[in-house]
């Protein structure tokens, strides 16, 4: 009995020794890869403007996998905006990006200035995966994107194409030993968690918009103690609609706008009918795309192809933005005329549209979003509107990619996240919903609201998505983190400006380059419209002068510079006038500019003309009486400059 027992004891000691061995590999396999926050370098090295500002920039080390204890370490890209008084221990708000994919430091800007900064550091990152973080998922998959939808292709080979693309990422992913399963909310609760821990803040304000409202609620439900408040704007409610529902959202909101044009005289009269046109622009660009020029060269080619499906993609993202739900009228109807001009400025916005991390998009939707909607019903709810000829087939086709990526997943590994311990939180929550919103509609907000004890809803009239980043939003919520004791302004919305559909635009797609030009301004670009300018503004009151003390003898001296004088005050008039419109009209709706000017500026295409046809007239002057003019080279060094401002009006399209 006793040599049993000994051999047994032996048998547990080999046992406890090979358990504490295998701790202490483990322990040496991870030793040096502890959950940390190391400080890095501006991810903006040449904005200098921005480097002046009280901003960290730091790289959050966390596992791949948190349920892993050997997975490898990756970076979260992270900017902490400290406070503008200066508080040393000041609240913060940490704020989540939407899309999901989307940058949140990217946004570093718009958020130097915004009142929430003044009592509060701001706390930006890009969630795992995504832009400046470590590693970036397949970041030129939106670019692929992009490519796909230039060309003139059926929904099926364009879904195809968008399959295969996919697919190829997720290959990528596998291959450079990418966790794909990790990359979803609940693991980046619980980066937000580390990320809180790591900079020493005990609660914080957790913002979030549009996907990143989903993500905070599943971050608020696992870590309730993390929570001052939760500020949800443009909220998702249930996943399990978010895609089924999705043509339905957007014919409910587009048709607020077509009823809002009928009730409006001057909108109906210059843009009748408007919603048959809209479907009627479908039904033409499936029998006939409209191919476009662009600027920019999307792969090899500088062409972007119209059907219909970017037709309703285009409108349905105008539905996102107040500014563009005013020019949606427009644009409808530079459709259905085929306006190729006007139509190729609106290539940037599918950009802007692609320009999240598709990689991370795909990681996130199809472990946690897609699974949980059915196609059939994405198909039942898109039969409703059929003279719309199918749903959105951009998102569409996440469902046949979701079910390429998903295909040897096990349902055990498809998330469904438990949201159920929100009603137990005992911190505010500020929920917005955009009026318009066509992605994550009005009715959301209220669903939401619903799940906590202590929540208020902000109803956005006139705005689409992500209505608290507005001037009334940001009024909202800053004076909601600020005190949160105080119910705040919910009815703040009621005294926004009214939607002011656009009407009376001279189109003219040179506007648009115009304006880019003074964007970017390139100086060697504009170094010699500048030269000629001052040329210009000194000869008129140096000539003006002459001519006032009669310096000049002779009839030809005296034709000439009067010439050149009424044509340099032209010049300048047009020039200055034009820069003005655009600066005018940008503070109003910079969308109109990608179409033109409104018609109270018709008068500068007048005075351009005029510019124009006295510039002939003293050119055709000065070398008929060339022998009799004197100081030729002054005389023709004015019309020379002249010339320089013909030939940039020339090439910006404005002539």
């Amino acid at each position: 009995m006793n040599a049993s027992f000994n051999q047994k004891n032996m048998n547990s000691n080999k046992s406890l020794s090979l358990i504490v061995i295998l701790f202490l590999l483990i322990l040496v396999s991870v030793q040096g890869q502890e959950v940390r926050l190391e400080k890095a370098e501006s991810f903006f090295p040449n904005w200098e403007s921005l480097n002046k500002e009280a901003i960290t920039w730091s790289y959050l080390q966390v596992p791949e996998n948190w349920d892993e204890p050997t997975s490898k370490f990756i970076k979260i890209a992270v900017s902490v905006l400290k406070n503008t008084s200066n508080k040393e221990a000041a609240k913060a708000v940490v704020f989540i990006q939407g899309g999901p994919g989307g940058s949140g430091i990217e946004l570093v800007g718009n958020w130097r200035d915004h009142p929430l900064r003044k009592e509060n550091d701001i706390v930006l990152l890009d969630i795992r995966g995504t832009g400046f973080s470590e590693p970036r998922l397949c970041p030129d998959l939106g670019e692929a994107f992009l490519k796909i939808l230039a060309k003139n292709q059926t929904v099926t080979i364009d879904e195809n194409e968008k399959v295969a693309m996919a697919l190829s990422c997720k290959q990528d992913l596998l291959n450079r030993g990418v966790d794909i399963n990790a990359y979803n909310s609940l693991s980046i609760a619980k980066d937000l968690h580390a990320l809180k821990t790591q900079l020493g803040y005990k609660k914080w304000h957790v913002y979030g918009v549009s996907y990143g409202t989903y993500m905070a609620q599943v971050y608020a439900s696992t870590f309730l103690e993390d929570i001052e408040s939760l500020i949800l704007d443009s909220p998702i409610d249930d996943l399990a609609t978010y895609y089924t529902k999705n043509t339905s959202n957007f014919v409910t909101s587009l048709s607020m706008v077509f009823e809002k044009c009928k009730q409006d005289p001057a909108c109906n009269q210059q843009y009748p009918d408007l919603e048959n046109i809209f479907y009627q622009v479908v039904e033409n660009l499936e029998q006939q795309p409209i191919k476009v020029s662009i600027d920019t060269k999307i792969g090899d080619s500088d062409e972007f192809v119209y059907n219909a499906e970017d037709f309703k993609v285009a409108i349905q993202q105008a539905l996102y933005h107040k500014q563009l739900i005013e020019v949606i009228p427009l644009l409808i109807y530079q459709f259905y005329h085929e306006n190729e001009a006007a139509l190729g400025n609106l290539v940037a916005a599918f950009s802007s549209l692609l320009s999240m991390d598709y990689g991370v998009y795909y990681c996130v939707s199809c472990n946690e979003v897609l699974p949980n909607n059915e196609f059939s019903e994405f198909k039942i709810n898109a039969l409703k509107h059929q003279q719309l000829n199918g749903g959105i087939s951009f998102y569409q086709s996440d469902f046949k990619v979701c079910e390429k990526w998903n295909e040897h997943k096990t349902d055990s590994l498809l998330l469904k996240h438990n949201l159920s311990s929100l009603d137990t939180l005992t911190a505010p929550v500020l929920v917005f919903s955009g009026e318009y919103d066509p992605i994550t509609p009005s009715a959301n907000g209220l669903n939401v609201q619903q799940k906590f004890t202590k929540s208020y809803l902000v109803n956005a009239h006139t705005f689409g998505h992500a209505a608290s980043f507005s001037p009334i939003g940001n009024e909202i919520t800053t004076a909601f983190a600020n005190d949160l004791s105080t119910k705040p302004n919910v009815k703040a919305f009621e005294k926004a400006k009214a939607i002011t559909l656009t009407k009376d635009i001279k189109l003219n797609p040179g506007i648009s380059k115009l304006g880019s030009s003074l964007k970017e301004f390139h100086p060697l670009f504009i170094l010699p419209l500048l030269i000629a300018l001052l040329l210009m503004i000194v000869f008129v009151f140096i000539n003006t002068f002459k001519l006032f003390k009669k310096r000049y003898t002779t009839s030809s001296d005296k034709i000439i510079r009067s010439l050149g004088i009424l044509t340099s005050i032209a010049g300048v008039i047009v020039l200055v006038g034009f820069i003005t419109a655009l600066i005018n009209v940008a503070n109003s709706n910079h969308f109109i500019l990608a179409f033109g000017l409104p018609t109270e500026y018709n008068y500068l295409y007048i005075v351009l003309f005029t510019f124009v046809a006295l510039m002939l007239i003293s050119l055709a002057y000065f070398i008929l009486q060339i022998k009799k003019i004197k100081d030729r080279s002054v005389v023709f060094s004015v019309i020379f400059s002249n010339l320089v401002f013909v030939v940039y009006f020339w090439y910006w399209g404005i002539l």
